[in-house]
């Protein structure tokens, strides 16, 4: 009796556990129902026809972006300043006059001084004005160079991220029929209920997974607008794909060669260098003589209170004269003992330390490309692996273990296994894809590749 009553116990365990799967079986397909997407919005971030390419950003941010204007201006300003510096030093009228208390004497005189600026003063000032110049330029040139970098790593981000949200949603498409296939077996009978919620389980995980992704993309292309110079809200669609955008890159060596000569920041370190050796020379200029040249006229009233004879007519005439006189003169800055040489030592100084960061900057500049181009040879290797050897064999392997699993041979925990890897797989593709391109853009960035501003 007692071994009936526990066999009865038993088998109303199992019939509530099955009544409980099947509800949550069918619970889980109508949540599946209504959570379902209505329409795949990756077309919202990629336009093949008339999305924006990588270059037509890139100029679009040169063209917009405030910061680059604003050097712009400044390298504007710097100009100015040159066509200030040739204007030769303004003269100078002085106007004095005096008069005799008590009397009737007065003495006006008007003198005119013009600096000479001798010892190549003007020269030496228009030097420092354009080494200036120089720097400025170049410090608007590096600013783009570094835009333009960014605005192509940054595509390559969002085109990876929307990449990515593209082959969750056709990775969401195929589980969905999986899904429909489980159902089917389970109200078949061929399958218990329970693998119909691991497969909801599944599907809802990539959905997840996919909300995750789409914000990524978000992020990217709101951080793509604000290099570009867009609004938040302005409508933005790539075009194009990794294959197209891994072109040639030239040998290190000739792209090394390249970068010293044109990088701006190398050329504008050499226009620090000459612009310390542009004030050291004003500097000495400086303390040399210099002389003003002047010239006047004067004019004296001068009279006694007695009277004096007429010499032709005997007359008695009041003595009062007026005299005119031309003055002229030179006047000399001598430097006894104050001949700039502290200037001209602070000026020596910051030459010999812009010497050695330029130097310095040339060894990073080595360095940098050493590392792109190893990275970027690295980084296609890795590519080339998962091309050839590893996202076909997935895809196959995939294949492979749900039709086992139609024929009963496999679980499917084996498939979701498999689907996972493969999963995997493809999203390391993307990322291998992505690194090769940013690897590229590095050595764009490096190099100072004409291909980088579109030249």
């Amino acid at each position: 009796m007692h071994a009936v009553n526990r066999h009865l116990s038993t088998f109303a365990a199992l019939m509530a556990l099955i009544a409980s799967s099947l509800s949550m079986a069918t619970s889980a397909q109508m949540t599946m129902q209504v959570g379902s997407p209505s329409q795949n919005i990756t077309t919202i971030y990629l336009d093949p026809v008339n999305g924006k390419t990588v270059d037509e950003l890139v100029a679009l941010a040169l063209s917009n972006n405030g910061e680059v204007a604003a050097m712009r201006k400044e390298a504007e300003a710097g100009e100015a300043l040159v066509k200030q510096a040739a204007l030769r030093v303004n003269p100078s009228v002085a106007i004095n006059g005096a008069r005799q208390l008590g009397g009737t004497d007065n003495n006006v005189m008007i003198q005119g001084e013009q600096p000479l600026e001798l010892g190549g003063r003007r020269p030496a000032r228009i030097r420092v004005a354009q080494q200036d110049l120089e720097i400025r330029k170049q410090a608007v040139a590096e600013r783009e160079r570094q835009l333009a970098a960014d605005v192509r790593s940054k595509f390559g981000e969002a085109l990876a991220a929307a990449t990515k949200l593209k082959f969750a949603d056709d990775v969401i498409d195929m589980e969905k029929v999986m899904f429909e296939l489980v159902a089917a077996r389970v109200t078949e009978g061929r399958t218990p209920p329970l693998e119909q919620n691991m497969e909801s389980v599944e599907l809802n995980r990539m959905r997840a997974e996919r909300e995750t992704a789409e914000g990524v993309v978000e992020m990217r292309m709101f951080e793509l607008r604000n290099l570009v110079g867009m609004n938040p809200d302005e409508p933005l669609r790539l075009r194009g794909d990794f294959a197209a955008l891994l072109g040639i890159i030239p040998p290190q060596d000739i792209a090394t060669e390249r970068a010293l000569q044109l990088r701006p920041d190398i050329v504008g370190a050499r226009a620090v260098e000459q612009l310390q050796a542009a004030r050291i020379a004003q500097a000495k200029t400086e303390g040399k003589i210099d002389a003003d040249l002047m010239l006047g006229y004067q004019r004296m009233h001068s009279g006694f209170p007695l009277l004096g004879v007429e010499q032709s007519t005997g007359a008695l005439l009041p003595i009062d004269s007026k005299f005119h006189f031309f003055t002229f003169g030179v006047r000399l800055n001598l430097p006894v003992a104050n001949r700039n040489q502290g200037t001209i030592e602070a000026a020596t100084l910051e030459g010999d330390a812009a010497r050695e960061r330029r130097e310095f900057g040339e060894l990073t500049v080595k360095r940098e490309i050493a590392s792109a181009y190893a990275r970027y040879n690295r980084a296609l290797r890795a590519m080339e692996i998962y091309r050839v050897g590893v996202r076909d064999q997935a895809a196959a392997n995939v294949d492979v273990v749900r039709q086992t699993y139609d024929l009963g041979s496999k679980t499917l925990i084996d498939y979701i296994g498999e689907h996972h890897r493969y999963m995997a797989t493809e999203n390391g593709f993307i990322d291998a894809e992505l690194e090769a391109y940013l690897a590229r853009v590095d050595i764009l960035r490096a190099t100072y590749a004409a291909e980088l501003l579109n030249k």
